[in-house]
């Protein structure tokens, strides 16, 4: 493998390299490689589990505003109580927050294991062939976000279908 960086990079298997090849190398990279792909599916759990706690704060937070404001409406609830809707309100920007959190570590942790990879592939120490496509729950989680974001818009500027 030449240093050149004017020739465009070729990969040769670690395995293949040398006098002998070694299967025992091809297969300790093609099992790092999966690891890569096992680390990544984690993420992605853990990216999920933060959505999941997510809805839940923004859902029952919503419930909660929603449930006082109409108590108030109906006159059951005096006029001047407004704890129990900021208490509501709170709870979806702390789901939002959390989303928000959540999604730019998994940004930056996905980034750094992409050039893990990359450098990885490079140095011949494991296959780069396997696609990394954008995570899907990384989009479902974008969405969510601007639904707890329209959340809070309705919630506290009283517009929208649920103002």
């Amino acid at each position: 493998m030449s240093t050149d960086r004017s020739q465009k990079y070729s990969y040769v298997p670690a395995a293949l390299e040398g006098a002998r090849p070694d299967a025992a190398v091809e297969l300790s990279a093609r099992r790092t490689g999966m690891s890569f792909q096992r680390t990544r599916m984690s993420t992605d759990r853990t990216l999920m589990s933060i959505m999941r706690t997510s809805i839940s704060l923004i859902s029952f937070g919503f419930t909660i505003a929603q449930f006082f404001e109409r108590l108030r409406s109906t006159k059951l609830l005096p006029e001047g109580s407004s704890a129990p809707r900021q208490f509501g309100v709170a709870m979806v920007m702390l789901g939002v927050v959390m989303l928000i959190l959540g999604i730019i570590y998994h940004l930056r942790y996905m980034r750094t294991l992409r050039n893990e990879r990359l450098a990885m592939t490079h140095e011949g120490l494991i296959h780069g062939e396997t696609p990394y496509p954008v995570s899907l729950t990384l989009l479902v989680s974008v969405i969510l976000l601007a639904i707890g974001i329209l959340a809070i818009v309705s919630l506290v500027g009283h517009v929208g279908p649920f103002g």
